[in-house]
């Protein structure tokens, strides 16, 4: 049987086809910088990269496993073989989430549907992305006094309450509990390996943006949350601007996605200067 005739089928990445598989995630970086930060990031005990190749025996798509959710990049084709993989792979345990462009995200879920894994919700997002200078006008945004700061361990108890606010509204599926222990311990993570910036004002943090993946050029945007009581001042548009241009000034581009019933939001990204890239999706199980 020549390579032709072989049936594809997902297999776990060797050594030797790891500089294949980094090629196809910078080919595909603008669209995947999530899958391409867990890639790079990812332990050698937990994690995960199993294959697709094509007939010519060239690497064509990739599913990314870290810890118990899936990043599929499938490099634009509109199909893939089953992924009999997960069967064997997590056993009893169950995947927490599938996440990536939202036509990939699905046909993944669909093969996962066939073999007994059933979302039970599906959030779509706009994914978006800025690699020039923000418009200068949100650089004046928000109340007078307002002040944009580096945040530090300092600020830990304050921007818990934040990053508390930012799962509840942005993260948790809506049939989850809200679990206070992690979220501390996403918050030191974010304090000792993501970069942060906390919006100040009358002496209080009122808001917080941080970066929440790095891939091979690129910082992906999260955590942007202002509290309920200073929404619609502009302090978001001010925050988003004010880190945009820092990760720019140190070479990085930016991508960010946000959901697509957060019309206030996604108008907020548009100002600041993000374009659209395309639709995304996160199914959590």
């Amino acid at each position: 049987m020549n390579n032709y005739d072989r049936p594809r089928r997902w297999r776990k990445m060797k050594k030797r086809e790891t500089a294949g598989s980094e090629a196809l995630l910078r080919k595909q970086e603008l669209l995947c910088v999530g899958a391409c930060g867990k890639f790079l990031h990812r332990d050698a005990a937990e994690d995960h990269v199993w294959t697709l190749k094509d007939s010519g025996d060239n690497i064509s798509a990739l599913v990314i496993q870290s810890r118990r959710s899936l990043f599929p990049v499938l490099n634009g084709q509109a199909a893939v073989p089953l992924p009999r993989f997960l069967t064997g792979f997590f056993g009893n345990a169950s995947v927490h989430a599938v996440q990536g462009l939202r036509e990939e995200s699905i046909l993944l879920e669909n093969g996962m549907t066939e073999l007994g894994f059933t979302a039970r919700e599906n959030i779509d997002y706009n994914l978006m992305s800025l690699d020039a200078e923000p418009d200068r006008r949100c650089f004046t945004a928000g109340p007078p006094g307002l002040i944009i700061r580096q945040a530090d361990v300092i600020d830990t108890d304050a921007l818990f309450i934040l990053q508390s606010g930012y799962e509840k509204e942005e993260v948790i599926p809506r049939d989850a509990e809200f679990n206070p222990a992690a979220c501390r311990l996403t918050l030191q993570h974010i304090l000792g390996n993501e970069q942060i910036l906390a919006a100040e004002f009358d002496g209080r943090l009122v808001g917080k943006i941080n970066t929440s993946m790095t891939s091979f050029t690129r910082k992906q945007i999260g955590g942007v949350y202002v509290h309920p009581d200073y929404r619609g001042l502009g302090i978001a548009r001010r925050m988003t601007a004010e880190f945009v241009r820092i990760l720019i000034a140190r070479g990085w581009g930016t991508t960010l996605f946000v959901k697509k019933s957060n019309t206030q939001a996604r108008a907020a990204y548009l100002s600041v200067g993000f374009k659209f890239l395309a639709d995304y999706r996160i199914s959590y199980y």
